[in-house]
């Protein structure tokens, strides 16, 4: 048996929220809500939404020696996430700049600080967690050679999830390797570049498909998602719920739906169940604060 249900490989930031009537427009300054600090980054954000979710998770991730770096790991350990491959110094812990209107909306601006200092020796010195994993996931706040080397290091039989964010095209080593590649429309317009020739979600999901990846699950907001892979593609409806922030529920969602692909689950499935999770975050404000529990998942 795997040690770790997943491990992450990822960004680890500390979040400066702000809230905001509107956003500025270019040249404009308005005023917010008091500043409210915490952790977040897409790579820990996934790591703290499994392990709440009952997942045995390890984080391979760098974050700087400072007050913000110890914010990050206490708030990973207090989640039960193993923080053995959490690496620290090298630059300040990456800081990301946050502002959410009433409706729940963010935009997100990110300095990258120590997760650009995540190097691909890093990768393979860690090689005893990849052994040990049954599902490795990652994102696009690290380098993206690192990314690369992620790939060369998983163990045989393991499983790679990518959630390629914030996109860019990515080599056919590592679009072969992803099982799925989660990609929201955005995403997906920027991986597929000239390919992307239809704004019909299925026709971007069997292009990917055809560039070699295994799967494919194309978030869509409140329609639900897209599943695909080469058995076929499924529609996954999305669970209604007021939404208060959005902040961090892509990543609830890539969470949960890498552990219960380890678990055994289909596609469509584990899709599904990724689906509630996401939905309970935006109940609630924050990042890592509103990842629910699985006995809140089970009450929606």
């Amino acid at each position: 048996m795997s040690d770790y249900d997943l491990l992450v490989v990822g960004s680890a930031n500390a979040d400066l929220v702000i809230g905001v009537e509107r956003r500025p427009a270019a040249g404009e300054t308005v005023l917010g809500s008091d500043l409210a600090v915490h952790p977040g980054g897409k790579g820990a954000n996934q790591a703290v939404a499994a392990a709440r979710l009952g997942a045995r998770t390890a984080l391979l991730a760098r974050v700087g020696d400072d007050a913000h770096g110890r914010l990050l790991l206490d708030s990973q350990r207090a989640a039960g996430v193993d923080t053995v491959g959490v690496l620290v110094g090298g630059a300040p812990t990456g800081v990301a700049l946050i502002t959410v209107d009433p409706s729940g909306d963010n935009s997100i601006v990110v300095s990258p600080g120590a997760n650009g200092r995540l190097t691909p020796a890093d990768v393979r010195a860690a090689g005893s967690l990849f052994r040990a994993s049954r599902v490795v996931s990652t994102q696009l706040e690290i380098p993206l050679e690192t990314v690369v080397e992620v790939v060369r290091g998983l163990a045989p039989g393991s499983r790679f999830v990518l959630n390629p964010s914030p996109p860019r095209p990515l080599p056919a080593e590592l679009l072969a390797a992803c099982d799925p590649l989660i990609v929201n429309e955005h995403e997906a317009k920027v991986i597929l570049g000239e390919a992307c020739v239809s704004d019909v979600p299925e026709d971007w999901a069997r292009t990917l498909l055809s560039k070699g990846l295994r799967s494919v699950v194309v978030t869509l907001g409140a329609q639900g998602s897209l599943v695909a892979s080469s058995e076929g593609m499924t529609r996954v409806p999305s669970v209604k719920v007021d939404a208060v922030d959005t902040t961090g529920a892509g990543d609830a969602f890539t969470a949960a739906l890498a552990w219960r692909l380890g678990a055994g689950s289909s596609l469509a499935e584990a899709a599904a169940y990724a689906s509630r999770v996401g939905a309970a975050a935006v109940t609630k404000r924050g990042a890592q604060e509103s990842f629910p529990t699985a006995a809140e998942v089970a009450s929606l």
